[in-house]
């Protein structure tokens, strides 16, 4: 498995320019009147060693938990930020009892060899009305990942070596479902030119 954290290692203008694109729909979950006012608590697998996606949304939180393999040190300082280094079974015990109103899964789902199993464990998180947030790339991805890593070297090539699978909504959508979301509370839209597929859960009140 790739045991480096996503940016811990310096990012090409391909990486950088695909995590910008990435940011613009989840900032948008936050437009949720029940989510202004900066109280959410939000739980992000996979946050990358600079979590920029999680500094970015501060000023819309109360709490915002960052679990990857490793952690700047220097993100440690900020007390509206909380970190656990280590995989998600890792950091579980760590967890236990906590709930979350959002929670985020961007680029990590594909990655996995257990996806269900995570998507089920993060069900079980969420706070009653919560959202979970997943990206995954898609099977069109998978063309244009790899010819940017392998080929242009414009990107991370060892991140998309540990890549398990790739995902279509006739992938994804099971997996939700199995996880325990029901299909009126799943929203499913393709992006970044149908390269990346973006999934919006809620969890019942």
């Amino acid at each position: 498995m790739y045991e480096d954290s996503y940016g811990q290692k310096k990012l090409t203008f391909i990486d950088k320019f695909g995590v910008a694109l990435s940011q613009r729909p989840i900032l948008a979950v936050f437009d949720d009147p029940k989510y202004r006012g900066g109280s959410a608590e939000v739980l992000e697998v996979g946050c990358g060693f600079h979590a920029p996606l999680l500094v970015s949304l501060l000023p819309k939180v109360r709490r915002a938990v960052g679990i990857d393999a490793h952690i700047s040190d220097d993100l440690k300082r900020e007390p509206k930020l909380q970190f656990h280094e280590g995989t998600l079974d890792e950091a579980l015990p760590h967890l236990a009892g906590q709930s979350f109103d959002v929670i985020l899964m961007i680029s990590v789902l594909e990655h996995l060899e257990e996806p269900k199993k995570a998507l089920e464990t993060l069900h079980a998180m969420l706070k009653p009305g919560g959202t979970l947030v997943v990206n995954v790339p898609t099977w069109n991805g998978k063309v244009a990942l790899e010819l940017s890593a392998f080929r242009f070297k414009l990107s991370t090539p060892e991140s998309i070596d540990d890549h398990k699978t790739y995902y279509d909504k006739r992938d994804l959508w099971p997996l939700l479902v199995a996880a325990g979301f029901k299909p009126s509370q799943i929203s499913m839209r393709y992006h970044k030119f149908s390269l990346n597929l973006f999934a919006v859960c809620k969890k019942p009140e």
